[in-house]
């Protein structure tokens, strides 16, 4: 006998097409029920409710908006900040309003509202557009009429009766008082409705992060826990859905140059071309002549790079390359280079994030660098970071685009960063750049401290920079403590003794 499906298997859903939304749903909101949105003030609760409408008619399904608190002019002129043309659609007969705003002559007494005459409206306009989705904003601003929770409980189960009889797939907001506290304000809205999705907009050593949380999807399976999102200009409300990236990235042998043909040799024949590269250390110690090195390789070879600059102007960069004999000028002029320069505080990392993808698929590098990462540790929380970090590297890999981060380290002689943190353990290969200080006079070194599936040199070598870029010497054979932060001399006659320690065979 057959097996029976399940009623998991059985629930359709609706492909919301707001950019992130239906992974982390598993595809979208569950077809002819209703779907309760709520959040605090400014967490888009109203941007989502008309994204949904809107990725709806690009879809070729029409809708209806019911709107409690803001008048449909209001909504007309405020969306088009988002690119969004109401009037349009309203024009070709793909959305409908059904205004149910308060009129500033209006008085209604407490007790006596009723809903009879409003499901007819929305019935109505429904039937004129032969709608698929209808969005309900806000239902606090019915709700504040009625006199108990009771009444409150039996008009909502009475709203999205009706909306399952029109047989639309349906989104209403509500307000809620806490980030972090009861679900809404009334207490009873979650109960009734099929689905709840939460938005919040926490604040955290004092900076906004915008999270969604899919709470309850009757019947069906979802992502659980919170994901960032943000709202985009001319484009709407953005998840980026963390749960969503796979470790499936492919794995090349084939390598890349630095740039430079000594740090090639250090790591074994250079970087693997899918490969994430940390470069770390302190101010003024070559990171940016790095990444600058690791662009003039990729264009000796014919291959494109792409510069995102979240410390130095599109002018220092150009002119710090021509003082170390690159020409950034021609290269771009050639196709082979664009450069993007962007203060860190400008935008939320959720932001970054978005904009630096887009501009990776329209140019599409081979090589990618970022000057620097630690930049953008002042505009989001930890968490928030980490987030950043593992979403725009693993945008990367799947693309086998060889990437080059820096990272500057909190003091002169080394010292762990919040970025080393956070991006060590995802990344493919660290450099470690370090002043060393020898009889008063502060040296360079570099060290190849880890590099995936390859061989590499270990020893910390001294290097210089000149007018024609990085120069890598001889390694600190007698100096010790230099990745701590201490370096020190050691005798010759130290030296050998730890020396022999390697390679005498042991005394029994």
């Amino acid at each position: 006998m057959p097996a029976q499906k399940s009623n998991v298997e059985q629930i359709e859903k609706l492909a919301t097409g707001i950019p992130g939304l239906d992974l982390i749903t598993e595809g979208g909101l569950p077809t002819a029920r209703t779907t309760l949105v709520t959040g605090t003030a400014g967490s888009a609760k109203t941007v989502f409710a008309i994204q949904f409408l809107v990725e709806g008619i690009r879809l070729g399904q029409s809708g209806v908006l019911v709107t409690f608190e803001e008048s449909p002019e209001d909504i007309r002129t405020n969306m088009k900040g988002l690119g969004w043309n109401i009037a349009k659609w309203e024009a070709e007969g793909s959305l409908a309003f059904v205004d149910a705003s308060p009129q500033p002559e209006e008085t209604v007494v407490a007790g006596a509202y009723d809903l009879g005459a409003l499901l007819a409206r929305i019935e109505a306009a429904v039937a004129k557009v032969k709608a698929k989705r209808v969005s309900l904003d806000s239902l606090g601003a019915i709700f504040t009429q009625f006199s108990d929770a009771a009444i409150v409980r039996r008009e909502l189960f009475r709203i999205s009766t009706a909306l399952k009889r029109m047989k639309v797939t349906s989104v209403m907001t509500a307000e809620r008082n806490e980030e972090y506290g009861e679900i809404s304000r009334f207490g009873v809205e979650e109960f009734v409705a099929d689905n709840v999705i939460i938005l919040r907009n926490i604040l955290e050593d004092e900076k906004r992060r915008r999270t969604i949380e899919t709470l309850k999807f009757r019947g069906t399976h979802h992502q659980k826990g919170e994901y960032p999102f943000t709202v985009i200009p001319d484009e709407g409300l953005i998840v980026i859905p963390l749960s969503a990236i796979e470790l499936k990235q492919r794995s090349t042998n084939i390598r890349i140059t630095s740039g430079n043909s000594a740090l090639d040799k250090m790591c074994g024949g250079g970087f693997f071309r899918d490969s994430i590269i940390l470069v770390t250390g302190a101010t003024g110690c070559g990171k940016t002549l790095m990444c600058t090195e690791f662009i003039a390789g990729g264009a000796s070879k014919g291959e494109r790079s792409l510069l995102f600059a979240f410390e130095e102007s599109r002018d220092q960069l150009f002119r710090n390359a021509s003082g170390w004999n690159v020409d950034f000028e021609q290269m771009e002029k050639d196709g082979l280079l664009k450069v993007v320069c962007v203060y860190p505080e400008s935008a939320g990392l959720e932001d970054h994030l978005i904009k630096m993808k887009k501009v990776i698929d329209e140019f599409k590098p081979n090589r990618l660098a970022v000057d620097s990462l630690s930049a953008l540790e002042r505009v989001s929380t930890l968490k928030g970071y980490r987030e950043f970090v593992i979403g725009l590297t693993s945008f990367i890999k799947h693309q086998e685009i060889g990437g080059l981060f820096t990272a500057t380290t909190p003091t002169l002689l080394g010292g762990s960063s919040v970025t080393e943190a956070h991006i060590s353990t995802i990344t493919d290969s660290i450099i470690l750049l370090r002043y060393v200080e020898i009889f008063g006079e502060m040296r360079r070194g570099i060290t190849v401290l880890k590099m995936r599936g390859s061989m590499h040199e270990k020893d910390i070598r001294e290097f210089t920079i000149d007018n024609k870029g990085m120069h890598v010497g001889k390694p600190f054979h007698t100096v010790s403590g230099i990745l701590s932060g201490f370096p020190q001399q050691v005798a010759s006659e130290e030296m050998a003794r730890l020396s022999n320690m390697f390679t005498d065979p042991p005394k029994i």
